[in-house]
């Protein structure tokens, strides 16, 4: 194998404490957010107050990483006070850059914060070189995170045809819906991760026991799944929720299961990407450190020409149901 690029690996830090967790196991950036509406993991517990921001852009930089800041819902009609205030805070804060969606907030910043450097969220569900190139000629977008919907050879298409760089996700949570199209939450709940920035939003969480035993799981009072004692249950979202259909009981919309693509580093090396995202900003330091240390493993090898790169079998263990998927990266249909 020859040398390749150093991809950048981008870690997620829900706390400050999975902050320093990222940072000491080896994340070259860690991305985060306010704790308001204004980030799509809007969840109590999480998140960021502007002190801690401030501190824990201050250790990563110590350590030479670099903090993105997510401000990636979308701004409430007569509201977008919140997001600008979200963008003023993290410039002055140092962010390195602020990952966004809306073109109310990516406006304000390109107006008010012309230096600060600007990527453009998977909410933004921005596929297309067309789609890509309007946001960074009108708002000078250096980065386009991809929706999780296509495959290595396409990616590798559109990398030839733009002149930002691409961020892909490689592990962690894997959305049915077009990211910034997810409704299925406000069916049920009201909220959708969006508008609010929560997607099944704890309180309207709980689980019961039917007559037989079998916990059930709900969502804003809807039962979605159920599951016989011992077996592991899930959290609740309808996306990943059993539902009847045509006579059939199965995972409608999606299966329970991660996505990993730790054995496709070399492809999506050649197909021109710079970053590599890691998903779970809801996740524990356990967690984090272990995925992020892992992942770093196989990006120092991949760049030193290698011509293995480390077993990530244990990773397994961390995925939904211990099962893993490469999703649309190499698509497939059951």
């Amino acid at each position: 194998m020859t040398n390749t690029p150093l991809l950048e690996l981008v870690c997620p830090a829900g706390t400050p404490s999975s902050l320093r967790t990222a940072v000491d196991a080896g994340a070259h950036a860690v991305y985060c957010g306010f704790n308001d509406e204004t980030n799509a993991r809007n969840f109590p517990g999480l998140n960021f107050s502007p002190d801690e921001l401030r501190d824990g852009i201050a250790y990563a930089h110590k350590a030479g990483a670099k903090v993105l800041v997510a401000i990636n819902t979308f701004a409430t009609a007569g509201a977008t006070e919140t997001w600008r205030k979200a963008v003023d805070r993290a410039v002055t804060s140092g962010a390195d850059a602020i990952i966004a969606a809306d073109i109310a907030v990516l406006d304000h910043c390109a107006t008010h914060h012309p230096k600060q450097r600007l990527h453009l969220s998977v909410q933004a569900a921005a596929n297309t070189p067309e789609a890509i190139e309007f946001y960074a000629q009108t708002f000078g977008v250096k980065r386009v995170v991809l929706p999780r919907v296509l495959s290595v050879s396409e990616i590798a298409a559109l990398n030839a045809e733009i002149s930002v760089e691409t961020e892909v996700f490689v592990f962690g949570g894997l959305c049915v819906m077009t990211e910034g199209r997810c409704a299925l939450s406000s069916y049920a709940t009201g909220k959708s991760p969006n508008l609010t920035g929560v997607c099944s939003p704890p309180d309207h969480v709980s689980y019961c026991e039917d007559p037989s035993g079998n916990l059930l799981t709900r969502l804003g009072g809807f039962t979605i799944d159920s599951f016989p004692q011992g077996e592991p249950a899930g959290y609740p979202t309808l996306c990943k929720g059993q539902f009847t259909a045509r006579g059939k009981t199965s995972h409608l919309f999606e299966d329970p299961v991660s996505l990993n693509a730790a054995d496709l580093l070399p492809d999506l090396a050649r197909a021109g990407v710079t970053a590599l995202k890691i998903e779970g900003r809801q996740r524990g330091k356990a967690y984090i450190g272990q995925v992020v240390r892992a992942f770093r493993s196989a990006v120092d090898a991949l760049a030193a020409g290698a011509d293995t790169l480390p077993d990530m079998a244990a990773l397994k263990g961390l995925s939904e149901g211990g099962r893993q998927t490469a999703g649309s990266y190499r698509k497939t249909w059951r």
